[in-house]
């Protein structure tokens, strides 16, 4: 699998698990359960989490970004003017200009509003952004939002932090047909059975925080977390045997005494 590597907007990424640094108890345990992972993408959430003040304790203190590609992201962005604002500030403090695109449209489900992530999308595509959209399963937005320039999209598998796994596979085998970018399943993973099902599926990526961070043993988790993105991976390029109502015997019978 060492040259199985994920091609976005001209970049490239050798582990195919992403994750995020949110809800762990300290820097150290982030650090610990990012680097047990296997990631070479690491989530930061730009309101929430010091990237930008290097007088302070910072989360980058803890990261190589020789290391590590740092996707700043704009959780807890409600409009598209404050999701456009912290990407700016992320830019402007010399993180990146890849950005993990989210505006939010309801504050119990952490819905995207899509109509705002749209909007945002154009706005930052225009100064240059690489964008990298969290929005619904819904196979139209997806396309709209890789018709305006974003070069992946990043549909949820099931409401951020829930851990129900996939709801709809129908909806992201549509998105993985129909689309001619790479897609991240973003938001809902539980296990690590979850993990390997979205890449089994076709997924290029997967994308998690909740499922390892606020597991038992989040360090544990991480490592099954990264056996489980290689394992669907392999199957999905290996190809799995058709579904038959019955049997079919594992030995020929021509020959048998």
């Amino acid at each position: 699998m060492s040259d199985d590597r994920l091609t976005i907007a001209g970049r490239e990424f050798r582990s195919r698990l992403w994750v995020g640094t949110g809800k762990y108890k300290d820097f150290v345990e982030t650090k610990k359960a990012i680097e047990t992972s296997g990631a070479d993408v690491v989530t930061v959430a730009v309101r929430r989490v010091n990237i930008t003040d290097r007088n302070s304790e910072n989360l980058l203190d803890y990261l190589d970004p020789q290391q590590y590609t740092i996707l700043p992201n704009t959780a807890g962005c409600y409009t598209v003017e404050d999701a456009v604002r912290y990407a700016r500030l992320a830019r402007a403090a010399g993180v990146s200009d890849l950005v993990k695109l989210e505006v939010i449209g309801d504050e119990r489900t952490l819905f995207p509003d899509t109509a705002g992530l749209i909007e945002a999308a154009k706005i930052l595509i225009k100064e240059g952004f690489v964008v990298l959209p969290y929005t619904n399963d819904d196979p139209i937005v997806a396309q709209k939002l890789v018709d305006i320039g974003c070069p992946a999209v990043m549909p949820l598998a099931a409401p951020i932090g829930s851990g129900l796994g996939i709801r709809n596979p129908y909806n992201l085998k549509i998105i993985l047909e129909s689309v001619n970018v790479p897609v991240i399943v973003d938001a809902g993973v539980g296990t690590a059975s979850d993990a390997a099902l979205a890449m089994e599926y076709g997924a290029d990526a997967v994308l998690m925080n909740t499922a390892i961070a606020g597991a038992q043993e989040p360090i544990a988790m991480a490592e099954a977390m990264k056996y489980a993105v290689e394992a669907g991976r392999l199957a999905y390029k290996a190809g799995r045997i058709p579904r038959k109502l019955y049997a079919t015997a594992s030995s020929p019978i021509e020959g048998m005494l």
